[in-house]
């Protein structure tokens, strides 16, 4: 009951606040002269003066007086590679399976047995290739280290942060749902 009173009161007060709005909005043709008159006073009064530009601060010089001192952006000062660590052959030439992701790459199978084992692997191309110790595969020189009749061990140079590299340990073992 009382929800219905307010909607009531306020329904009546909207109402209200409409009348007197559109009193106010009402004109006659007597009204456009009077518009032209304000009209024509508004363009008659001079432009109001532009403030002033605001003044420019001078700003206080500051003479860089570091030339002497080691610059953090010259690669001098970092690794250049003269050190004892593992690092990518440059010269070697790249085996076809370097050009795959490694875990692109899947082992299908192997031929042989003991130390002459070789890996199968098959390529995202659908190419099935020969895989056997110290050969490469991946994109980060992945070395293959070993290879088994269920797995093929290999060990991958990646980029330290500093400007060096190390060695990672990646395994592909025999996918035997395919």
């Amino acid at each position: 009951m009382k929800t219905m009173r307010s909607t009531i009161v306020r329904s009546v007060v909207l109402v209200a606040a409409l009348a007197g709005c559109a009193r106010g909005v009402t004109s006659t043709p007597g009204d456009a002269p009077n518009l032209e008159k304000w009209v024509a006073e508004v363009r008659a009064r001079p432009a109001p003066p532009l403030d002033p530009l605001p003044v420019m601060q001078q700003f206080e010089t500051f003479e860089y007086a570091a030339q002497s001192l080691r610059d953090p952006f010259n690669r001098a000062f970092t690794d250049d590679g003269s050190g004892n660590g593992p690092r990518p052959d440059s010269a070697r030439r790249k085996q076809p399976l370097e050009a795959f992701p490694l875990d692109s790459l899947d082992m299908v199978g192997s031929l042989g047995k003991g130390a002459g084992l070789t890996a199968l692997v098959m390529a995202p191309d659908k190419v099935t290739y020969r895989v056997r110790a110290g050969d490469y595969m991946g994109q980060s020189d992945g070395r293959v280290t070993g290879v088994f009749e269920d797995r093929i061990e290999l060990v991958e140079l990646v980029p330290d942060g500093a400007g060096g590299w190390l060695e990672r340990p990646a395994t592909l073992a025999l996918d035997d749902n395919k």
